[in-house]
């Protein structure tokens, strides 16, 4: 899966998802939502042959692409820890 910046604004990113995996985006949406400074998290879904899966999220406060990372950050430090 290869991830690329679709769009940004002051206040909003979009991410795209090339040959999307829904496991991995999944808990990025969770660990997402469960950000404060998040006030909108949406899976853009379209023709799966024409578009990419898209990810748009929306802060009240700070760089989205920031919160991102942060949630990304904290999603692979969880499935990291995983004990064997």
């Amino acid at each position: 899966m290869r991830t690329y910046l679709a769009e940004q604004s002051k206040n909003s990113i979009t991410l795209g998802f090339k040959d999307a995996n829904l496991t991995l985006i999944t808990p990025l949406i969770a660990a997402l939502n469960d950000d404060a400074d998040v006030t909108t998290v949406r899976l853009i879904d379209q023709h799966p042959e024409l578009c990419d899966i898209r990810l748009f999220v929306q802060v009240k406060k700070g760089k989205p692409a920031a919160v991102v990372e942060k949630a990304s950050k904290a999603v692979a430090s969880y499935y990291s820890s995983v004990k064997k």
